[in-house]
């Protein structure tokens, strides 16, 4: 193919062989580039920088509202999480159960519908019947201020109600003093992190929530996609190639895990890693990251579902719409 690309994505240990060389793509001179903030991936994509870049799947989904939406999806996940350990609650306010939210004034990291935030809110109202226009929401930054994203649409439904919060507010403060009720944030107020007993999760022992909902549901909630220019999707073998090499590259690092266990994987330094790998290896399978349209379509068809159901895309998106043509058999 001959072909040079650029590529922006975050440096994970399952892209890493992507970014050192140990795994290239087959006919092509592709150049890696990262950044501190995933978001900057995200808008420098937005801002045509990038031929492929990682981008959050509410990003993404935000431009087939576009006159001219100028991506398409690869099935590479890059990000993926569980989020009922997403929501946080003032500890005083009398929030004891998901159905307390209703009527409540809630914080949002980022926009009204970040990749964090949609699925909560849809396992919110699926699982609860707790749903976003039965509150009030204030979008801002969790520890640090944050100005609202003008370079991707923001689109809100009617009757729901949405604020910013002020110049050089954050949630995390609004949320400790109680001037608002709960927050949806992909990043963990400090105050949890300071052990402050005036803020605590929703789900208290989230893991164990979050391990059932895997169990009824198989979905491990995707945050990512890697997507490519519509014109480069064009071209034949290209987007294959790509595809192909994520896969090698997040298989070296599934791999090592599994090797490593022969020797209680001395190479990590968290203790009783060993318990939990083979925990997760129990619920999850050996191939527990996950890339392909068919070991994903079940989670992507929810996320789409949720992000039309909350009033952030016109239509209903389907994953036939959404990825390369020739990558849906994967």
């Amino acid at each position: 193919m001959g072909t040079r690309l650029s590529v922006g994505v975050h440096a994970y240990e399952h892209t890493q062989a992507l970014f050192d060389g140990r795994v290239a793509v087959d006919g092509v001179d592709a150049v890696f580039e990262t950044a501190p903030l995933v978001s900057d991936i995200f808008r420098r994509a937005v801002e045509g920088r990038y031929d492929l870049a990682e981008f959050g799947l509410t990003y993404f989904l935000r431009t087939f509202d576009l006159g001219d939406a100028p991506f398409l999806a690869l099935p590479i996940v890059p990000n993926r999480n569980f989020r009922h350990s997403a929501i946080f609650v003032n500890a005083s306010c009398g929030i004891e159960k998901p159905q307390d939210l209703a009527g409540r004034t809630i914080g949002e990291f980022a926009l009204y519908g970040h990749d964090a935030g949609i699925w909560p809110k849809g396992i919110l109202a699926d699982e609860y019947g707790v749903t976003p226009d039965q509150c009030r929401w204030v979008i801002g930054g969790t520890n640090h201020p944050l100005p609202a994203f003008d370079w991707v649409p923001q689109p809100v439904p009617d009757g729901v109600d949405v604020r910013h919060a002020e110049d050089g507010r954050t949630l995390g403060a609004m949320l400790e003093s109680g001037e608002i009720d709960a927050l949806i944030s992909v990043d963990v107020p400090q105050a949890v992190l300071n052990g402050s007993q005036k803020v605590a999760r929703l789900f208290p022992d989230y893991e164990a929530v979050e391990r059932a909902y895997y169990r009824r549901t198989g979905i491990f909630p995707p945050m990512h996609i890697v997507v490519i220019r519509r014109e480069l999707a064009r071209r034949q073998g290209l987007a294959r190639a790509v595809y192909d090499a994520f896969m090698r590259a997040k298989d070296l690092a599934e791999q090592k895990y599994l090797d490593d266990a022969a020797k209680q994987h001395m190479s990590v330094i968290t203790p009783w890693f060993s318990a939990l790998f083979e925990e997760n290896r129990r619920l999850l399978g050996d191939d527990w990251w996950p890339y392909g349209v068919g070991a994903n379509r079940k989670a992507i068809d929810t996320f789409l579902r949720y992000h039309h159901e909350q009033g952030l895309s016109k239509r209903r998106l389907t994953c036939e719409d959404i990825f390369v043509p020739e990558l849906l058999d994967t």
